[in-house]
């Protein structure tokens, strides 16, 4: 099993959603961040005063799937999330151990 996270911009959220659901994806796991990578914030005014804004909006998913599952997930993910320009976002893939599902206590690739 492979755990999926990426972080990408908000407006592109229902999307990739959309885009996930089409290929199998029975559920994952959002949260809204900020952070900064190469765009690194930038500057507003407000009420005359210029300020920065150090940390740029950003929303995490966090989905888990089997191994063989995970190559056309993170494609998925990147060609429905990319909009040519700066801050798009980041993809990692890391194992996982060993995952249950609460209510049935099924484990692994029956829980998710």
């Amino acid at each position: 099993m492979k755990l999926i996270i990426a972080a990408i911009k908000p407006f592109k959220l229902e999307e990739v959603r959309e885009a996930l659901t089409s290929i199998g994806v029975r559920g994952m796991m959002v949260t809204e961040i900020k952070g900064f990578g190469s765009q690194s914030g930038h500057t507003e005014i407000y009420r005359g005063a210029e300020y920065a804004v150090n940390f740029v909006p950003k929303i995490k998913l966090e989905i888990v799937v089997t191994s063989d599952m995970a190559d056309q997930v993170v494609e998925t993910i990147v060609k429905t999330a990319k909009t040519d320009k700066i801050g798009d976002g980041k993809v990692f893939v890391l194992d996982v151990a060993s995952a249950t599902r609460v209510r049935t206590g099924e484990t692994d690739a029956d829980a998710i």
